[in-house]
């Protein structure tokens, strides 16, 4: 507690004890980095500074201030949680571990968060920081597994001091991203270092083991459709990965195909209608948890009108796309249009 008072990073979410913006700093920093949360954190804040006024904005509106941050079902339990928030607690959190475990997305760990951070609740919270500096203090081999969460949490439980248990919880997290850390732990500057098995070992490097990733590639094909000053885009399912969010029409490129077959075959399965011609665009990588995918946006025009959808499909012009929630690699799309928005159209035929 005395090594975290003097060292722990000034972030805008330890500046206050509210427990809406406790939770929505814990759900944004679940699978994301300190750095990259803070600026969408003041954001959010700004545009829904309580949980009233999260529930009353649109889903889309929601999707869109997440934009970047990936992983979208946090979102919406975000959106979803807070109309549970109004409708039932009066618009404020509850401090009931239990009222929190029936929101949607308060696992374990962020109702853990929220209880001790900002209700000064004793109750300790495991997450990959602590996973690691616990492995590390008591020189025990394998990878860092959640199904040895629930003994973690009995071995903590006890230590958690009766003043101020968020800070010992935020001091352990801290102390594995500044110290304890994946690579390169910097043992010398442990104030836990006299009662560490893996340092006295000489370990340190070695536990936990690294975990196998299998990443998957992915190539796939979108195309750009213009006219009139206007793009046609499309909705995902609500359900699935990315669900709700906007792209532009296409999909992956099956083995063997060419980019522009895969291109003219997606557009005829999803708008009827196969491309006239097209020209490349650009080409956007994107990292998942598990695949990568290379995005190949190419410019052109249809044969003939794309099947109706109103509900899901739309003609955007360029200046509104901003206004619209697209995943990331579909983003960067967006903004080489607006870039390109002075330059010379394609000619309206040939260029195959």
């Amino acid at each position: 507690m005395r090594w975290y008072r003097r060292h722990k990073r000034d972030l805008p979410w330890r500046r206050t004890t509210d427990p809406y913006a406790v939770w929505v700093s814990e759900v944004m920093l679940q699978q994301t980095t300190v750095n990259a949360v803070i600026p969408y954190y003041e954001k959010w804040l700004a545009l829904f500074p309580d949980a009233p006024a999260l529930a009353r904005a649109p889903l889309q509106k929601v999707l869109k201030a997440w934009q970047g941050l990936g992983y979208y079902q946090r979102a919406r339990n975000l959106s979803a949680a807070a109309k549970i928030i109004v409708a039932r607690h009066g618009g404020r959190l509850p401090g009931d571990a239990e009222a929190l475990r029936d929101l949607p997305g308060f696992g374990a760990y962020t109702t853990a968060a929220v209880l001790s951070v900002a209700f000064g609740r004793r109750t300790p919270l495991v997450d990959a920081n602590v996973r690691r500096v616990l492995l590390r203090v008591f020189g025990i081999h394998g990878e860092a597994q959640t199904r040895h969460d629930r003994a973690w949490l009995e071995r903590l439980a006890p230590l958690l001091p009766a003043q101020r248990p968020g800070d010992f919880n935020q001091a352990l997290m801290e102390l594995g991203a500044l110290v304890c850390r994946p690579k390169n732990p910097v043992c010398l500057r442990c104030p836990i270092e006299a009662d560490c098995a893996a340092f006295a070992a000489g370990e340190q490097e070695i536990i936990p083991s690294p975990r196998e990733r299998l990443t998957r590639r992915i190539t796939a094909v979108v195309g750009v459709i213009m006219e009139n000053g206007r793009v046609l885009i499309q909705r995902r399912p609500e359900t699935g990965l990315l669900g709700g969010l906007w792209e532009f029409p296409g999909g992956k490129v099956k083995r063997g195909e060419t980019l522009r077959a895969a291109l003219a075959r997606e557009l005829r399965e999803e708008l009827g209608a196969a491309p006239t011609w097209s020209l490349p665009l650009m080409t956007v990588d994107h990292s998942y948890t598990r695949f990568r995918v290379t995005l190949h946006a190419f410019r052109c025009a249809l044969a003939a009108e794309p099947k109706r959808d109103l509900k899901n499909r739309r003609w955007v012009r360029l200046s509104a796309l901003r206004a619209y929630p697209f995943p990331s690699g579909s983003a960067k799309i967006v903004e080489r249009l607006l870039t390109d928005a002075g330059s010379p159209a394609p000619p309206a035929s040939g260029g195959r």
